[in-house]
């Protein structure tokens, strides 16, 4: 069942992290269920690591950590998507 939660998670914090970047992203939707996963998993270990992974009532802290790290991780991996698929493109015409 953990599994499945991370996938779900990886999904909306992608889907979020891709409405929240400016222009157009050009990655599929499984790379970025991927990117939403690691930083789902890079937010916990901030969290973590400050010590505000686990306090009473909603973990704003730590889901405001999450989103970032999707953030930057989705727009990281969409780029790195771009220059390896603008190649072959661009190579093709």
């Amino acid at each position: 069942m953990g599994w499945l939660w991370a996938i779900i998670v990886g999904f909306v914090l992608g889907l979020i992290a891709k409405a929240v970047i400016p222009g157009k992203q050009h990655s599929p939707l499984w790379l970025t269920t991927i990117g939403g996963i690691l930083g789902a998993i890079a937010g916990n270990a901030i969290a973590a690591a400050l010590g505000v992974a686990q306090t009473k009532g909603i973990d704003w802290s730590r889901h405001i950590f999450q989103i970032v790290a999707a953030i930057i991780i989705v727009a990281v991996i969409d780029a790195l998507y771009m220059a390896t698929v603008g190649k072959h493109k661009r190579q093709r015409v």
